[in-house]
């Protein structure tokens, strides 16, 4: 069967289709662009960004289809989140996404409007990063990672499996967090009669030398939540190896391969939280009404292997409350 389309009718759809153009154009530029900027490596946060982008899918999200992600990598150095953050105000990101606390401090100092998502913080509260966690104010707000509260519970983990521990040495830089991380440790420290060193590390070329004077003064070692410190966990690690130090970390990633034990909030999980906060973000919520969450999952890991290259016996009491043991 034949259709005729009159003159009136061709003009009609002609009149239709010009004037859907221009709304198709706007809706393909309107597409709202987050600038992730990671404290670590691409490689390094992989798993971490794969669980953020998986759960965006799921709330109808697909980066290159309705959403475009700029991302940033601060390779652990503390002096580029400056520079990241003051890149993304002048590309006019629809929202920051940040992961730890000095690149969440780094956008903070960079714009007040430009909204902000941490997907990680240790303390968000005690470093300044929001007014408080039920009403964070301003155009900020994540989920707190509680690094600094629960450094008590890391110091308790290393006197179980070290009964004899009376020297702590612990690595700290010059960021709020692992300030106040470093603080927290030595009051618990005190709780236990421990003695405490503390290490200062500015760079990279700093652990070396902590590791030349820290070992003839210690049993053990801490390592804070910060950027310096997740970039070079392997050095770290062989340090501490050759050093014959156990070693806790607020995060399970160093002890897979070869820290000893790490005890905090579980950051898969948060990060797969987080997409629900950009997503509330991007469809009209503002950040100072959305309140800052807490961990829901924490996560206790020990590294057998290593145990057994320094010496240790795990109690059996140890490894039945760890949610994994590497073999």
């Amino acid at each position: 069967m034949t259709v005729t389309i009159g003159r009136r009718e061709l003009l009609a759809a002609l009149g239709g289709a010009a004037a859907a153009w221009p709304l198709a154009a706007s809706a393909q530029q309107a597409m709202p662009v987050i600038g992730l900027m990671g404290s670590g490596s691409a490689a390094a946060q992989s798993h971490l960004t794969a669980a953020f982008l998986q759960r965006l899918r799921e709330l109808g999200w697909t980066e290159g289809r309705n959403l475009r992600i700029e991302y940033r990598w601060g390779e652990g150095r503390n002096e580029r989140f400056a520079e990241i953050a003051a890149e993304f105000v002048r590309l006019k990101v629809d929202l920051i996404l940040t992961h730890n606390t000095p690149p969440t401090l780094a956008a903070k100092q960079a714009t007040s409007v430009l909204p902000i998502v941490f997907a990680t913080a240790g303390d968000p509260v005690g470093t300044g990063i929001v007014a408080s966690l039920a009403r964070p104010g301003g155009n900020i707000t994540g989920l707190s990672g509680q690094a600094a509260d629960t450094a008590g519970k890391r110091v308790e983990l290393l006197r179980d499996l070290i009964p004899d521990l009376r020297r702590l040495a612990i690595l700290a830089t010059d960021s709020p967090l692992a300030a106040l991380e470093a603080d927290e440790v030595q009051g618990a420290a005190r709780a236990f009669a421990l003695e405490t060193s503390t290490f200062q590390i500015r760079r990279a070329d700093d652990i070396a030398a902590a590791f030349e004077a820290l070992q003839k003064r210690a049993q053990a070692l801490y390592v804070p939540a910060d950027p310096i410190f997740f970039v070079n966990r392997i050095r770290i690690n062989i340090f501490a190896l050759t050093a014959r130090l156990p070693t806790m970390y607020t995060v399970r990633e160093p002890v897979e391969i070869g820290g000893l034990i790490s005890y905090g909030a579980y950051w898969p999980n948060m990060w797969s939280r987080a997409a629900d906060v950009v997503d509330k973000v991007l469809r009209g919520a503002k950040p100072a009404d959305i309140p800052v969450e807490q961990p829901t999952k924490f996560d206790f890991v020990v590294n057998l292997t290593t145990a057994k290259a320094l010496g240790l016996t795990v109690p059996p009491t140890l490894l039945a409350r760890a949610d994994e043991v590497i073999e």
